[in-house]
């Protein structure tokens, strides 16, 4: 699927639940691959995991001195609506509480209208189990082909009752099941809240307040386990701070913000684990120095594959190309991005040991900008068609995140 930004930009104003300031928030659209970042005073604070820090009730982004409170209901709406690349421009310290759902950045996202921009989405699939566990909270992860969330919640109280919910994630079903869900406190609890110097912009129009007999608002509940779905949502929101959308089935019991971030700190780290390194990229490729140029591969679905090379000084080509000025040859570049694509399709076809990849074909390369010693080399292929062992993989090489070569490539998995 390609990556996703808005048409145009869009901006909602409100006061924040717990500062009770009044703030403004634009959304702006964003180049591929730029992810989810916040603009304030001039500093761009990216929505990922680094940036992170969990509170009790609410997710706060830092940096440089510069910080954006209670972006969780955002975030989520940003995540569970498609979208990959926004710069959320905000005067003030705090996200609008709204109504205390994400329904109506549901709506705002829908006026700015989603594109689809010229880039692969990022997605990146579980390939283990990952468990958190603290004070009676749990998280765990399973590897799926979907990303599902199930929740159970028990406040050991008569009301509300144990609710639990689980919902494989859609643009569809997000807006429909999970965004309308508002947030929640006890009354027990609201001194202690205020105490802190924290809800002074909650109110009953933007928190279900639960008394001891049940539920003190006037207005009716939206869905019977309301409770329940919106802690759906906060987890969706501190997970979208991966920076990428992933394939998993996540179950949590009684988790807040902070088993949230710790949570999501472990998956980050799973999720960069080298799922093939060289010994084992040596057992697919029939390459061999000084002509694999592949070091490890990262990510690998049946028709995705990421693969890695670290471009150093020591490279034999460098002697010639060259000297005083070393770059990497173009036609090397392409090669690294054909036998990560080989790797591809080794692996598809079963037993690999008496097959080779020719390449037949390779189309539309373009080269961005040169790549030089110290570059780490990203190469990125994705299968267009595949059918009885031939192929067309779109190929995409960056360096960080700037795009340095492209080209289509066909080829034909062989017997040797």
């Amino acid at each position: 699927m390609k990556q996703q930004t808005l048409k145009t930009s869009v901006s909602i104003e409100g006061t924040g639940i717990h500062l009770g300031e009044v703030s403004r928030l634009f959304l702006h659209p964003a180049p591929p691959d730029a992810g989810i970042a916040f603009l304030k005073n001039g500093v761009k604070i990216k929505a990922n995991i680094e940036n992170a820090e969990s509170k009790q009730g609410y997710t706060v982004l830092k940096k440089d001195g510069e910080m954006v409170q209670t972006v969780e209901h955002l975030l989520a709406a940003l995540y569970g609506m498609g979208v990959d690349n926004c710069v959320c421009e905000i005067e003030g310290d705090e996200v609008p509480a709204l109504d205390g759902s994400a329904i109506e950045f549901v709506n705002l996202i829908k006026d700015g209208k989603l594109i689809q921009q010229d880039r692969e989405r990022k997605l990146k699939s579980l390939r283990k189990s990952v468990v958190y566990r603290a004070e009676k909270r749990e998280i765990f992860a399973l590897p799926h082909k979907d990303f599902c969330v199930s929740f159970y919640i028990d406040y050991g109280r008569p009301y509300p009752p144990p609710q639990y919910r689980s919902f494989a994630i859609t643009p569809e079903v997000f807006e429909r099941e999970i965004a309308p869900a508002r947030t929640h406190t006890f009354y027990l609890w609201v001194e202690e809240i205020w105490r802190k110097g924290l809800g002074k912009g909650g109110s009953l129009d933007n928190v279900l307040v639960i008394g001891e007999d049940g539920l003190i608002n006037k207005t009716p509940l939206r869905f019977p386990d309301e409770f329940v779905r919106h802690k759906t949502l906060d987890l969706i929101g501190d997970l979208s701070l991966l920076g990428c959308y992933i394939n998993a089935n996540i179950f949590a019991f009684k988790s807040g913000h902070i088993a949230n971030i710790n949570f999501t700190n472990l998956l980050k780290n799973q999720l960069e684990v080298t799922v093939f390194d060289i010994k084992e990229v040596e057992k697919i490729v029939p390459h061999r120095y000084p002509f694999l140029l592949v070091d490890r591969i990262v990510e690998l679905t049946d028709d995705r594959v990421i693969g890695i090379k670290n471009v150093t000084i020591n490279e034999p080509f460098f002697q010639g190309h060259f000297p005083g000025h070393p770059i990497m040859p173009g036609v090397l570049i392409v090669e690294s991005m054909a036998q990560v694509g080989g790797f591809l399709l080794l692996k598809k076809v079963g037993d690999p040991k008496d097959k080779v990849v020719y390449f037949l074909k390779i189309d539309k390369v373009k080269f961005r900008r040169p790549v030089v010693p110290g570059d780490t080399l990203r190469n990125e292929l994705k299968l267009i068609k595949y059918r009885q062992g031939l192929c067309v993989m779109d190929g995409k090489a960056y360096v960080d995140d700037t795009l340095v070569c492209e080209g289509e490539f066909t080829a034909k998995v062989v017997k040797r």
